[in-house]
């Protein structure tokens, strides 16, 4: 997002006559509001009552709506594996993004995908001075302002000469009126020196050591401590202090068949502080080694059809693929092209809640609640909380699903067929577009059986189905965590992509479990089929095991809102929390394992101790 801050003369000159015309208008050039000595702030202010009143480009009409977004952010990274430090770095970056409606509420510039053609030579998007100075962020955000009006007025006249060509034009609005909010805390300064992170990353990634047959393991530790700014004309005023962070393990073998086969593990917190101790870590990566050697170990998956139980973990995160394309209600833009529409059916984009609104859509007793406000379920700490969601509206309790009944749909800024509010739900990666996103999901239903009683009546359907085993899955996987090189990721992402659309899963820990003595044998190689959300309707059974399940939404390569969007990891994904118990499928068809092998390596591995 860095851009060049090298200006031509004229505009460093036009911008000085700027400043003058302003003091001599009587604007000071830092605001009175001096309790507060952000100079951030006051750039921002200043800025924008200046564009409030004199951006125009006649006879264009000015913008309706601007917006000013800001996130300053620093960064910590330690990396290592098999007990060896591989990287340790702390980075610094101030990033601002600027956007201008033309028109108004009904009809603007936006949500229209039209391959404009007009580009500026500096963008209203970029990095900005890391020492916050006054004056070079009022340039800055002078020049984007410039690029984003400019921008806007040429997408309004595409997205018009567009909407002459069709018979039914969309009714829907553009952009909803809301309260604007003012938010204004305290500046959160990052503080690495807590913790010796290097030593921890090398403690816990030590244990892998043992374990020869692996052919990579990575543990990395990401931290960030950030500070997001919004302004906009309608008087949003928002600085709220934001932290991530996580530890993610990938480990991946080969099978003696020439199978590759991976593992991972994953720890997210709200501070840094909160980080689970190295020993902590250090006993999960060693279980999932052994997970991964079991299952390197283990036969490849049959073609089975059945019934399947989801351990409670598992079903979390089952869900966070199943909800996400249809758990927001904003309409998708509009694109001159079908290609956008047909990536979106690609990767399961397309809502099955829209217009459903009313309809029985979960099974009866069944509940489906989406609170940022929360921040623990029943002491356990859960990710996805905030006060102000990205669009600069107050994070709401969203009650989705009623008795098995569809009452709401998550909303952001960009109206709906349903509904034509935000709920607070508005949430974007860094500075990305906000979408209608998930936060802390909570599935709740008033008939649940213990564990005990529900694998009781998993083996029941296994025997009157006449199977002598059945699945268990205990663990969804996530590539973008799990997988390190990049081709194989772009492969399992291409081979999820193909089928998401017709609810294909991928599983990574499958269990065959003997009806006889109950006992497990993991599986390889096996994927899910037709898991769409219209299969929770008929779910056979829920336990009352209600477990938190932390992960990153992915708002990368046009996942966001879809259901490839629970790939996601720390660097490029939105903290996210779904609380689910274990969840009991009576006919699943699992697909089983395919592909061609690879050759193993020539040589034995060297030694690690």
């Amino acid at each position: 997002m860095s851009r060049a801050r090298t200006l031509p003369f004229r505009a460093v000159l036009a911008f000085a006559a700027l400043l003058a015309v302003a003091a001599a208008l009587g604007r000071p050039a830092v605001s009175d509001a001096a309790e507060d000595k952000d100079q951030t702030l006051h750039a921002m202010r200043d800025e924008m009552a200046r564009s409030r009143t004199r951006l125009v480009l006649p006879p264009q009409p000015t913008p309706y709506y601007l917006e000013y977004r800001l996130l300053d952010i620093e960064q910590r990274t330690v990396a290592a594996s098999f007990g060896a430090l591989l990287t340790s770095s702390t980075s610094r970056n101030r990033f601002m993004d600027v956007n201008a409606r033309v028109g108004n509420y009904q009809l603007d510039s936006s949500n229209f995908i039209g391959g404009s053609d007009f580009q500026g030579f500096i963008g209203s998007t970029g990095g900005v001075g890391i020492d916050g100075d006054y004056n070079s962020l009022r340039q800055d955000l002078w020049l984007a302002t410039d690029q984003a009006y400019k921008q806007a007025l040429d997408e309004l006249s595409s997205k018009r000469a567009f909407l002459l060509n069709l018979t039914r034009p969309p009714e829907i609005a553009d952009f909803s009126h809301e309260q604007p909010v003012k938010d204004v805390e305290p500046k959160l300064a990052a503080d690495w020196t807590t913790r010796n992170w290097e030593a921890e990353a090398r403690e816990a990634s030590s244990v892998l050591r043992q374990f020869p047959d692996l052919y990579g393991s990575r543990i990395i530790y990401h931290m960030a401590v950030m500070n997001y700014y919004l302004m906009t004309t309608e008087g949003t005023e928002v600085r709220v202090p934001r932290e991530v962070a996580a530890i993610e393990a990938s480990l991946d073998t080969q099978s003696d068949d020439g199978y590759p086969l991976h593992n991972f593990y994953t720890a997210y917190a709200n501070t840094p502080a909160e980080l689970p101790a190295a020993s902590v870590v250090r006993q999960g990566v060693e279980k999932a080694a052994r997970d991964l050697m079991a299952l390197r170990n283990g036969p490849a998956a049959p073609d089975y059809t059945g019934p399947v139980l989801f351990e409670a973990p598992a079903a979390g995160a089952l869900l966070a693929q199943m909800l996400a394309p249809s758990a927001g209600g904003s309409r998708p833009p509009l694109a001159a092209t079908q290609s956008f529409d047909q990536f979106l059916e690609r990767v399961g984009g397309r809502s099955e809640w829209t217009g459903r609104v009313g309809s029985r859509v979960l099974p009866l007793g069944v509940f489906l609640v989406d609170d940022p406000t929360r921040g623990d379920y029943q002491g356990t700490p859960l990710v996805g909380g905030y006060a102000v969601d990205d669009e600069g509206v107050r994070a709401q309790r969203v009650t989705m699903v009623e008795n098995g009944t569809l009452k709401q749909l998550l909303m952001s800024r960009r109206p709906g067929p349903d509904f034509e509010n935000s709920n607070g739900h508005g949430r974007g990666f860094y500075l990305s577009d906000p979408h209608a996103t998930m936060s802390n999901l909570f599935l709740q239903a008033t008939d649940t059986k213990s564990p005990e009683e529900l694998r009781k009546q998993f083996f029941d359907l296994c025997r009157q189905d006449g199977h002598a085993w059945c699945i268990v899955v205990k663990k969804m996987d996530n590539p973008a965590v799990a997988i390190s090189r990049q081709e194989d990721f772009s492969e399992f992402i291409g081979m999820a992509a193909g089928g998401a659309s017709s609810g294909d899963r991928l599983p990574l820990l499958v269990y065959r479990v003997y009806v006889a003595d109950g006992r497990e044998e993991p599986l390889r190689g096996a994927m899910l089929r037709g898991l769409s959300l219209r299969v929770l309707r008929a779910v056979a059974g829920m336990g009352n095991d209600f477990t938190p399940y932390n992960y990153m939404q992915s708002q990368q390569f046009g996942f966001a809102s879809t259901a490839l969007s629970a790939f996601g990891g720390a660097q490029g994904g939105l903290p996210t929390s779904v609380v689910a118990p274990s969840l009991l499928f009576e006919d699943v068809d699992v697909r089983g394992a395919r592909g061609e092998p690879r050759r193993a390596p020539l040589l034995d591995p060297p030694p690690l101790n």
